[in-house]
């Protein structure tokens, strides 16, 4: 097959000038796809989550080098290269990589690349065919364009904390960055649909794109519920707004989740539970009715739970066709043989680690065509320098 067949985004050039999580996010999707995405880093220093760790990537001879498994994880599928974007130098650099780019994803301070004459307005006129992607915590208008953004600012400000933790207990974030990780992949959409426009029109645009309207953006139904009854959602730890039973229970050896969808998946539960009385009981019959008597139901069916070994409910639950599942550490995932038969876990070959390869995260993508593709482990800073002078500018 042709690297065409077997790559959907081949022959895309991404100037990728972001660091941290979301743009790295984005551009790594890109990369997966067959993008040639090249990292641009700040010398020295690189992209600032290299030193967040540990754990560190082990070199040769067993010593820590400057790659986080946190780096590990967006940057997959890239190149690296060292310019100082602050000097004239650089600049000129950056302006004839762009004249070979097809997209550019910056996360810089609102008009910091302005004055290094690579904002938007001034590259659309040099370049009117690049699709530019700025990410930044709060968008390029509005009363909090000039703040900076962090994930774990945007989730508090943004509305998911306040839905996420126990009732009397503190808000929570979730335990990965996950507004940084939407706002990558809203990234990676807008992207792929300018590209689109691009290539009928032969004009690029420019994506303002906010981790702050991400974040709001992916409130989904609790964000909608709410504009529909102005009514603001309280915190119900792993308790469902609008189904029950749907949440956390403890059985006698541990926790496990029982997700009831509908008015039959309940009966099925209560035939196996032996707590047939309660489908006919009017206070639990239908699922408004379970929702107004959430607390009674939940204790009953927490005391039976409790009973028996979690696995007795899954293999009996499971049986008749009640959703549930195991509450999971991360061992227990990578060991599940649904999770290993479908590949979540890659090896990449890498000669400067340790083990002489490195174990990622695979992409989710199972395309029948054009898969993602792991040729490139992550980059070690500005690597790639001379390589990627030759390839795209020619340069011997």
């Amino acid at each position: 097959m042709t690297e065409e067949a077997q790559h959907a985004l081949a022959g895309v050039k991404v100037l990728d000038l972001s660091r941290i999580l979301a743009g790295p996010t984005a551009s790594q999707l890109l990369g997966d796809l067959g993008a040639d995405v090249v990292k641009v880093e700040r010398p020295g220093a690189g992209d600032d989550t290299r030193r967040w760790g540990p754990p560190f990537v082990a070199d040769t001879e067993g010593n820590p080098t400057s790659e986080s498994a946190y780096y590990l994880s967006a940057n997959r599928n890239k190149r690296s290269i060292a310019i100082d974007l602050s000097s004239e130098e650089g600049q000129e650099l950056i302006g004839r990589l762009l004249a070979q780019a097809d997209v550019l994803i910056e996360n810089y301070k609102l008009g910091t690349l302005d004055r290094y004459g690579l904002g938007f307005d001034e590259l659309h006129e040099r370049f009117p065919g690049l699709v530019y992607c700025s990410i930044t915590g709060f968008g390029h208008t509005g009363p909090y364009a000039h703040r900076p953004g962090y994930d774990f600012l945007i989730q508090g400000m943004g509305g998911i904390m306040s839905l996420s933790g126990e009732p009397e207990g503190q808000p929570m974030k979730t335990g990965v960055g996950i507004a940084d990780v939407m706002t990558g992949m809203y990234a990676t959409t807008g992207i792929l649909a300018a590209l689109r426009h691009r290539d009928r029109t032969g004009k690029g645009q420019h994506i303002d794109l906010s981790l702050f309207d991400s974040q709001i953006a992916w409130l989904v139904n609790a964000g909608t519920s709410y504009l529909q009854s102005r009514q603001v959602p309280q915190r119900l730890g792993n308790g469902h707004p609008q189904i029950v039973p749907y949440q956390v229970f403890t059985a006698a050896d541990g926790p496990m989740i029982l997700a009831v969808g509908n008015d039959a998946q309940f009966e099925r539960f209560c035939k196996v539970a032996d707590l047939d009385h309660l489908p006919s009981d009017e206070r639990f019959a239908t699922n408004p009715a379970r929702i107004e008597h959430r607390e009674l139901l939940c204790t009953t069916i927490d005391e039976r739970i409790a009973e028996r070994s979690r696995q007795d409910w899954l293999s009996a639950l499971e049986e008749a066709g009640v959703p549930c599942g195991p509450v999971n550490n991360l061992e227990d995932v990578f060991a599940d043989p649904h999770v290993q038969s479908r590949g979540a876990e890659v090896r990449i070959p890498c000669d400067w680690s340790e083990s002489g390869d490195l174990s990622l995260l695979a992409n989710p993508l199972h395309m029948s065509l054009t898969p993602p593709d792991y040729k490139r482990v992550p980059p070690r800073l500005d690597e790639h320098h001379e390589e990627i002078l030759a390839d795209w500018l020619g340069e011997k």
